[in-house]
């Protein structure tokens, strides 16, 4: 076969790849996404109320617990198998970050288990987490010197 002809065999196939491709309906995915992330937000929020309602908390305070229930109700729905339909349809509106982050985290420790608890779990479960805690702790860095140099420049607080 020649260099001449592979190029135009290239092309033809991917114009049939093209033809052949379903086409995605991307406006209907993002309002699905939009919707299904909002619900899960105000679910959470929901959760958030019972605690100050309920339980005593105040508007600070809350968070901890509403992220801890977030998170419990996450890696359970995911080990039941749940949590992947949801996802499934929904698609990246289950992406909100912290039912998200679990979910990723517990589907890579269910994987990985059979490859024992500290090289199977352990490591593949924190090569997702590794880029989460390094960019989550330079920025929790950068932002207190920030917030440290402008207390500094200016005598007060923020």
């Amino acid at each position: 076969m020649s260099d001449k002809t592979e190029p135009k065999q290239n092309q033809t196939y991917q114009t049939f790849a093209k033809q052949s491709e379903p086409s995605l309906p991307i406006v209907f995915n993002c309002v699905k996404a939009f919707l299904i992330g909002g619900v899960l937000c105000t679910f959470g929020q929901g959760i958030r109320s019972l605690f100050i309602h309920f339980f005593d908390f105040n508007e600070q305070t809350a968070a901890d617990p509403t992220i801890a229930v977030l998170i419990f109700l996450s890696v359970l729905l995911t080990g039941l198998g749940v949590y992947d339909k949801i996802a499934q349809f929904a698609g990246a509106g289950t992406a909100v970050p912290v039912t998200g982050f679990a979910n990723s985290m517990a589907s890579a420790a269910m994987e990985y288990r059979t490859e024992g608890l500290v090289l199977g779990v352990g490591s593949n479960m924190f090569k997702l987490a590794g880029s989460v805690i390094v960019f989550g702790t330079v920025a929790a860095f950068i932002i207190a010197l920030i917030k440290t140099i402008w207390i500094q420049m200016t005598g007060g607080s923020l």
